[in-house]
């Protein structure tokens, strides 16, 4: 395959140059397994696994390469090593389950991310700010996809509140099951592009796929009938090349997602909150009762709805909370990282 159908463009080949240098190959990861990837090259498709040295020298798990990455790669065979990971043009980025306090990576070097919701019991406009906060975070373009809407009652009313909280994003409407609105997203699958595609278990992810590839190539499961949700058809992140010539990148369902960093994309996607709380009389006003509060005119009088205001302040909670994990983790490694040079400055002194 042509490396500008798998994506490739200057800004990754100026950064490769170096690796070309020393005999390495550019590829790109298109699935993850526990120990190995599988990559595509221009001549063909392998297994390889990552250099130990190149694990050395990751601060973390999200230096290491993930699905969509572009990678310096020394062919072996019919595997090979790799070496460095290119730099990213942007990269989805989470909070792992559970109590560590450690950043995944979802995707690498997405163009344009379609946030997949569906029009059934599954419907979640706080679910859909976490992920338009977590795309614009990771500089991907955000499309927000409504699927199954043969199962929607009223469609207006439903777009009318997504695009409410959208904040500028198209929001597209269509039911993969039936091939109903689809061509609505042509513009965003174009040669040499690629769409990653992010939702929870059972709104439709892989049946928008198989009918976006034009084959059943991955299995799809029906979701419960008494409240609609799914189970995980993807268990690995893979990207695939479509017909047309673009490329997707789909992802397991994520029913939990802590967000990892949103600095900016807090102030872009909830900009109608932030700038009602630039109106409050005072500065410090915790929109409870204060005279002269805009949040709470603008919850009176319709304009900003209150489910929407407790979203807002509970991520900017949560960020907060993260924010003092990240700074109490710097300090024990800082101390671990002490402790290891002090025992390695003994184990080096003479016996006396």
């Amino acid at each position: 395959m042509d490396l500008a159908a798998l994506g490739w463009t200057a800004f990754f080949a100026e950064a490769f140059q170096s690796f070309g240098d020393r005999g390495l190959i550019p590829a790109r990861v298109i699935i993850e397994f526990n120990r190995f990837l599988r990559v595509a090259t221009a001549d063909d498709e392998r297994t390889v696994v990552t250099a130990g040295s190149l694990f050395h020298r990751a601060a973390g798990r999200a230096e290491l390469p993930a699905v969509g990455d572009w990678v310096a790669l020394r062919p072996r065979g019919h595997g090979g090593i790799i070496h460095a990971v290119l730099p990213r043009k942007s990269r989805f980025l989470r909070r792992t389950a559970g109590r560590v306090v450690e950043e995944q990576i979802v995707a690498a070097n997405v163009d344009t991310v379609f946030l997949v919701s569906g029009l059934d019991d599954e419907l979640n406009p706080r679910r859909i700010e976490r992920y338009l906060i977590m795309a614009r975070e990771s500089g991907a373009q955000p499309v927000v996809v409504l699927n199954k809407s043969d199962l929607a009652d009223d469609i207006h009313e439903v777009l009318v509140e997504v695009e409410s909280i959208a904040g500028g994003a198209p929001v597209r409407v269509i039911s993969a099951q039936f091939n109903d609105g689809l061509d609505a997203l042509n513009q965003y699958l174009v040669f040499g592009r690629t769409v990653g595609i992010i939702g929870s278990s059972g709104v439709g992810k892989t049946t928008l796929i198989n009918q976006l590839l034009g084959e059943e190539r991955f299995e799809t499961q029906p979701v419960r009938e008494n409240d609609s949700k799914g189970r995980h058809t993807t268990t690995n992140r893979q990207l695939v090349s479509l017909p047309r010539g673009g490329l997707l990148i789909d992802t397991p369902g994520m029913r939990e997602l802590q967000l990892w960093e949103a600095d900016e994309a807090m102030d872009e996607s909830f900009s109608d909150v932030e700038e009602l709380e630039s109106q409050c009389r005072f500065p410090n006003c915790r929109h409870d009762g204060e005279p002269g509060c805009a949040v709470v005119a603008a919850i009176d009088d319709g304009r900003l709805d209150p489910d929407r205001l407790e979203n807002y302040r509970k991520i900017n909670a949560e960020l907060d909370r993260l924010a003092e994990q990240k700074s109490a983790q710097v300090g024990l490694e800082a101390k671990r990282r002490v402790k290891v040079a002090i025992r390695a400055f003994e184990r080096s002194q003479p016996n006396r």
